[in-house]
């Protein structure tokens, strides 16, 4: 009897399967496609909150490989001691890099050169002419230099920024320049312009940009979010925005959904989408492509890639 596996995409639509399994499309509905303790690798459903993800989890016994079409794997990290030994969790790196990096350029640069106040503007049929900002000579800092980051900065190399300075985990050289410490990131927020956050959510990462962080931001200076909401301290923000001192473009925030009602929604300075960075024309056939090397490599016995944790 062949195993089973679940895809969180039609599998119908995905060339080159094996073909020595019996393939599922389950995208979080309540009933499951099929017995969960058959299922040997798990295609994580996408973009559907911490609850669903984990559901099938403690039923799968038989899981050899969990794979996530995100970058991010926090929603699904709080299940990993409760599955069998030598289970490989795999991230989705080279889907999303293009479309986060695209995003976080264009609230950076939809921020500061007011585009918001200018579609209200036209909303209200007014000219609201006037000076903005320009990216043109500032100083930008990339918090979370991993694939998202580098591909940050590859759309940035052509605005003229006067510097762009790079923090990870760990201090390193790239072609372009070092990558700093994240213990040298309190030094280097102050010099900052714009600080672009595209680091995982880790306990490390969670509140990082908190009441302490912020005030070693520069007056004026624009936060721009494309990591997880829970990276920044909304409180801690919201004083900070309130008062005018900084600025900030939000693709993810804490809580998520932003409810009906919450301050961010109407504070000063912010512009918010709604979690938008991966979701894009070039995200169905880079999934496709990973998923199905992701298959062909599992049943040929051979190593998987992006594997970012195995469970002991």
């Amino acid at each position: 009897m062949s195993a089973d596996v679940w895809l969180p995409l039609p599998p119908g639509g995905i060339e080159g399967l094996p073909a020595s399994f019996d393939y599922h499309f389950w995208d979080g509905d309540q009933d499951f496609p099929s017995d969960p303790a058959r299922c040997v690798f798990y295609g994580v459903p996408y973009m559907k909150g911490p609850e669903v993800p984990v559901r099938p989890l403690p039923r799968m016994t038989s899981l050899r490989v969990v794979q996530t079409l995100t970058a991010g794997i926090d929603h699904v990290l709080p299940a990993l001691p409760g599955l069998p030994p030598g289970v490989r969790l795999c991230n989705a790196r080279g889907v999303h890099e293009a479309s986060t990096a695209e995003l976080a350029l264009a609230l950076t640069l939809a921020s500061l050169r007011g585009i918001p106040d200018f579609v209200r503007g036209q909303d209200a049929e007014e000219w609201r002419q006037g000076f903005r900002p320009a990216l043109a000579d500032k100083s930008v800092l990339i918090v979370g230099y991993g694939a998202i980051g580098s591909a940050i900065e590859d759309r940035l190399t052509p605005f003229e920024c006067a510097r762009v300075m790079r923090v990870a985990r760990s201090a390193r050289t790239t072609p372009r320049g070092p990558v700093h410490p994240l213990a040298e990131l309190p030094l280097l927020l102050p010099d900052a312009d714009v600080v672009i956050l595209s680091t995982p959510l880790t306990d490390d990462s969670r509140g990082m940009a908190g009441a302490d962080f912020l005030a070693r931001m520069k007056t004026g200076a624009l936060l721009v979010n494309v990591a997880r909401g829970a990276v920044v301290d909304t409180k801690a923000l919201l004083t900070e925005l309130d008062s005018g001192r900084l600025r900030a473009a939000l693709d993810v925030t804490d809580p998520e959904p932003l409810p009906a009602g919450h301050p961010l929604w109407r504070a000063p300075g912010v512009l918010i989408t709604p979690h938008v960075g991966g979701p894009t024309s070039a995200f169905l056939p880079r999934a496709q492509r990973l998923l199905r090397e992701q298959l062909v490599r599992f049943e040929a016995g051979e190593p998987l890639v992006n594997v970012v944790a195995t469970t002991g």
